[in-house]
């Protein structure tokens, strides 16, 4: 009875903490790493555990016997917290692309695209993705699969879902996910691994996007994105391509070091929400830009440089596609990039 009132006592503590933290105090608000103990136990009779496994139960067919087996002694990994409070998407660019454009990314990015030939040949006739495209976000997502995540999926799903209220809906969502795509596809969920965001395999897919995006591209009956290159190749290309990917069109435009015109400037600040018409851009800032694909509008992206200055360019639909995978515009210029010096070796 003691230790349950101990467990209930640190869950209120917790819930207490991140609700009704001061606004402003001039002290940072704790992080969710700073709450729990790493292997603390996940309370599966709380209100949310409970209205989950009524929900596993009776929408998706799992069995009492199947949710005890999976859930049984499951524990926080409070290395998944520390890492998501410390993404490097929140990096400067003139940090974070050097991370991905490295000699030693560019030269085995060449040499695939070579080994892969008549496989990229067909995507990109089938699917409509440059080849280049596809064997850089490869690259930066799994070093080519060589790094697919050492974090048990099934616990970082978990801690997410419990011990990071801010998005602990979304987690919610792709631990249902995860446990769907596991019952049909034959795989045991607690045997994958993947990264402290949840994704997995070379593709690197969140649950979610695997059972929505990931194709069989070797016709073995299997969506396999761990071992088979044709499928982790086709099915990044057909992510892009189901966000509007147009093959031939530009990924984005340089418009300089300055902004010249206020409906810019705007843009600039509301990210990715901020688009503007192509030729607006075009008008405003004096440049020659190609019309992109439907003449859809354009985002402006501005990159941070070394000196404290931006370089910005016109993000086009395709770039605006890559920020679908991930929600970055500093992720999608790197893999834009990448691409660039892949194909220079072409």
């Amino acid at each position: 009875m003691t230790a349950r009132k101990n467990k209930l006592a640190a869950v209120l503590l917790f819930w207490a903490c991140v609700l009704f933290a001061p606004a402003a105090t001039g002290e940072e608000a704790p992080k969710a790493a700073d709450l729990v103990a790493d292997g603390q136990a996940i309370d599966l009779g709380s209100a949310r555990y409970r209205e989950l496994f009524q929900e596993l139960r009776h929408r998706h067919g799992f069995s009492d016997e199947e949710l005890e087996r999976l859930f049984a002694g499951v524990s926080i990994k409070k290395r998944v917290l520390e890492l998501m409070d410390t993404q490097w998407e929140a990096k400067p660019y003139h940090l974070y692309y050097p991370r991905f454009v490295t000699p030693q990314m560019i030269s085995e990015g060449r040499q695939l695209l070579a080994r892969h030939q008549e496989l990229l040949d067909r995507i990109e006739k089938e699917i409509g993705v440059e080849r280049e495209i596809v064997v850089a976000i490869w690259g930066i997502e799994s070093k080519f699969g060589e790094h697919k995540g050492a974090f048990g999926l099934f616990q970082t799903l978990n801690t997410m879902f419990d011990a990071y209220p801010r998005r602990s809906g979304f987690y919610r969502e792709q631990l249902i996910e995860y446990l769907l795509l596991c019952r049909e596809n034959g795989v045991d969920p607690l045997a994958i691994t993947g990264s402290y965001g949840g994704a997995f395999g070379q593709t690197q897919f969140i649950p979610s996007s695997f059972r929505l995006y990931a194709v069989d591209f070797d016709g073995d009956g299997r969506r396999d994105v761990w071992e088979s290159v044709p499928d982790v190749l086709a099915s990044i290309a057909n992510y892009l391509k189901r966000f509007g990917w147009a093959l031939g069109s530009p990924v984005y435009w340089e418009l300089g070091r300055e902004l010249k015109g206020e409906a810019l400037v705007r843009a600039h600040a509301r990210g990715r929400k901020g688009l503007v018409p192509w030729e607006e851009v075009k008008r405003i800032q004096g440049v020659a830009l190609v019309a992109p694909q439907e003449n859809r509008d354009l985002t402006i992206v501005g990159l941070e440089l070394a000196d404290g200055g931006l370089r910005y360019v016109a993000g086009y639909p395709n770039l605006q596609a890559i920020t679908k995978w991930n929600n970055s515009n500093r992720y999608a210029m790197a893999v834009a990039e990448l691409a660039e010096r892949l194909r220079e070796g072409n």
